[in-house]
């Protein structure tokens, strides 16, 4: 195994828990817009929300005026709801376990920290600032911000070369198979799946079950290096 340089992560789904987010989030807003919802089941708006998102993958303009359509709620506007959402989800931000520790232990450790993910800028850093890890990143690249999305490997090359480091050095963590894992194997990086049960498997250098189990992988691999 290289000696590891540079540990580049994904956000959603590896860093942040989005699924009970997006649950305490959802959850949150029925009750701000309460009066309007009321007709509605509050587990039944929460369930189909859920649904339509579709992990993230379809944007919340879709989300909502399909929601507002089905539910036929004439006192609300879509965009009433999405503004909601882009102000409001960063007070419902989760993150996985052991998450500061395991960044601090990076840093400490001189493991250069990156952060790769796809999305809207700004709501994605105010997630990123609201579980309070910022500081823990030497770069930070957001898609819509560098005009690329992963899996395309220019933004992983963009990654690579704002610290100055070399693919067969760096290990990338994300929770997708193909737009992380996959992708960050096809220009040379250690691809690291952090398992998410709605995939069935991944082809991966290593599969983890929680954050935490990362630092043995980078442990074991300056042992490694070192008896050579």
């Amino acid at each position: 195994m290289p000696k590891i340089e540079a540990v580049f992560f994904d956000l959603d789904g590896t860093l942040l828990d989005r699924s009970a987010s997006v649950v305490k989030f959802i959850e949150d807003q029925y009750d701000r817009f309460w009066p309007a919802l009321s007709l509605i089941d509050k587990q039944r708006y929460k369930s189909r929300f859920i649904e339509l998102d579709s992990r993230g993958y379809v944007w919340k303009d879709k989300v909502y005026s399909q929601l507002l359509k089905e539910f036929s709620i004439t006192d609300l506007k879509w965009e009433d709801l999405l503004e909601d959402y882009m102000t409001n989800f960063k007070h419902s931000c989760i993150g996985f376990p052991h998450l500061h520790e395991v960044l601090g232990n990076l840093q400490q450790m001189g493991v250069k920290v990156g952060l790769v993910s796809n999305g809207k800028t700004p709501f994605q850093m105010n997630n990123v600032k609201a579980l309070g890890i910022e500081e823990y990143f030497d770069s930070i690249l957001i898609s819509e911000a560098v005009g690329y999305r992963k899996p395309d490997p220019r933004i992983f090359q963009l990654a690579l070369d704002e610290l100055g480091v070399w693919a067969t050095n760096s290990i990338f963590v994300g929770d997708h198979p193909e737009n992380d894992v996959a992708a960050a194997r096809n220009i040379g990086m250690v691809g690291v799946w952090k398992r998410d049960d709605y995939w069935d498997e991944a082809e991966a250098d290593f599969i983890i079950e929680d954050l935490k189990s990362l630092l043995n992988i980078i442990l074991e691999g300056a042992a490694f290096n070192e008896r050579l």
